[in-house]
C-alpha cells in the first residue's frame, strides 16, 4: 500500500465516510446487511490471519475503515447489538478450527506408533514445556521491541528455569523407550492454531511459533469472541434490567393513575353524596316549609271553617227560631183550625140528635 493510500486509510479511520463530503460513499451504512459487523468490531479473521499459512482471502461482505469509523460515532449514542452477528461470525469460525484439530489428531493417531500411557503422559509433559518456553521467548521478543529490556531479562531468566525442567523431562522420556523409538519425532497438534508441534523442535521454532502471526491471530480470535460474549451477557442484563426499570416504572405510573382515578372517583363520590345531601336537606326544608305552609293554610282553613260553621249555626239557629216561631204558629192555626172543625161536627150531630127527637115526637 502506497503511502497515499495509508493516508487515505487513516483518514477514513479517523473521519468516516464523510470525510470530504462524497456521497457516493454515504450510500452504503454501516447497517447495511453487506457490511462485515465482524470488521466494524475489528475482529473479522479475514483481516487478522492475512498473509499466514490460513490466509482466508477476502470476506464475502463489505469491509471499509470510514464504515468503522462510522460505527464507532453511532456506538457511543446508542447500543447496535452488532456483537451478536460478531459471535455467531467467530464462533462459526472457531468450530471448524477445532474441527480441524481434531481430525489432525486422529491423523496422528493413525499414523504415529502406539506407545503406552505411562510413556505419552511423559512427551506430553515435555509438549507442555516447550509450549511455556515458546511463549516465554515470544513474550521477551515483544518485550524487547518495547523497550522493556529489564522485563525481558526476567523473563529470559524464566526461559532458562524451564529449560532445565525441560532437560530433565526429556531425560525421563528417554529413558522410558528404547533409542530407537526415541529419535522419531514425535508430533502433536497446538489446540490453539491446529498447527503440528515436534517433540525435539529447538527453541527458535517455538519462539517463531508461539510468537508468529497465526498462533497470536487465533489467540486474538478466541479472547475478542469470549470478549464479545460477555459483552453480549452485560448489555443483555443492563437491557433486562431496563426492561424491568420501564416495567416497574409503568406499573408506578399506572397505579398512581389507578389512585388518580381512586381519588377522583371518591372525589365525585363524595361530591355526589354532598349533592345529595344538599339536595336531601334543601328538600327536607321545602318539605318542612311546605309542611309549615299547609299547616299555616290548615290552620287557617279551620279557623275560617270555625268563623263560617259559627256564622251558619247562628243563621241556622235564627232561621230555626224563625221555622220554629212559625211551626207553632201553623200549628196552632192546625189545632185551632181541628177544634173548629170538630166543634161544627158535634153541633150538626147534636142538631141531628134533636131532629131525630123531633121526628121521633111525631
Amino acid at each position: 500500500m502506497s503511502a497515499q493510500a495509508q493516508m487515505r486509510a487513516l483518514l477514513d479511520q479517523l473521519m468516516g465516510t464523510a470525510r470530504d463530503g462524497d456521497e457516493t460513499r454515504q450510500r452504503v451504512k454501516f447497517t447495511d446487511e453487506r457490511v462485515c459487523k465482524s470488521h466494524l468490531l475489528n475482529c473479522c479473521p479475514h483481516d487478522i490471519l492475512s498473509g499466514t499459512r490460513m490466509d482466508l482471502g477476502e470476506c464475502t461482505k463489505i469491509h471499509d475503515l470510514a464504515l468503522r469509523a462510522d460505527y464507532e460515532i453511532a456506538s457511543k449514542e446508542r447500543d447496535l447489538f452488532f456483537e451478536l452477528d460478531a459471535v455467531d461470525h467467530l464462533e462459526s469460525f472457531i468450530a471448524d478450527c477445532d474441527r480441524r484439530t481434531e481430525l489432525a489428531k486422529k491423523r496422528l493417531a493413525e499414523t504415529q506408533e502406539e506407545i503406552s500411557a505411562e510413556v505419552a503422559a511423559k512427551a506430553e509433559k515435555v509438549h507442555e514445556l516447550n509450549e511455556e518456553i515458546g511463549k516465554l521467548l515470544a513474550k521477551a521478543e515483544q518485550l524487547g521491541a518495547e523497550g522493556n529490556v529489564d522485563e525481558a531479562q526476567k523473563v529470559l531468566q524464566e526461559v532458562e528455569k524451564v529449560r532445565t525442567r525441560k532437560k530433565d523431562a526429556e531425560e525421563e522420556y528417554r529413558n522410558s523407550m528404547p533409542a530407537s523409538s526415541f529419535q522419531q519425532q514425535k508430533l502433536r497438534v497446538c489446540e490453539v492454531c491446529s498447527a503440528y508441534l515436534g517433540l525435539h523442535d529447538n527453541d527458535r521454532r517455538l519462539a517463531d511459533h508461539f510468537g508468529g502471526k497465526l498462533h497470536l491471530g487465533f489467540i486474538q480470535i478466541r479472547e475478542k469472541l469470549d470478549q464479545l460474549k460477555k459483552t453480549v451477557v452485560d448489555k443483555q442484563e443492563k437491557r433486562n434490567q431496563e426492561r424491568l426499570k420501564r416495567r416497574e416504572e409503568r406499573e408506578k405510573e399506572e397505579r398512581m393513575r389507578r389512585r388518580t382515578r381512586s381519588r377522583s372517583r371518591e372525589h365525585r363520590r363524595s361530591r355526589s353524596r354532598d349533592r345529595r345531601r344538599r339536595r336531601s336537606r334543601s328538600s327536607s326544608r321545602d318539605r318542612r316549609r311546605s309542611r309549615s305552609r299547609s299547616r299555616e293554610r290548615r290552620r287557617r282553613h279551620r279557623s275560617r271553617s270555625r268563623s263560617r260553621s259559627r256564622g251558619h249555626r247562628h243563621s241556622h239557629e235564627q232561621s230555626s227560631r224563625h221555622k220554629s216561631s212559625r211551626d207553632r204558629e201553623r200549628a196552632s192555626r192546625d189545632r185551632s183550625r181541628e177544634r173548629d172543625r170538630r166543634d161544627g161536627m158535634n153541633g150538626r150531630s147534636d142538631s141531628r140528635r134533636a131532629d131525630d127527637r123531633d121526628m121521633g115526637d111525631l
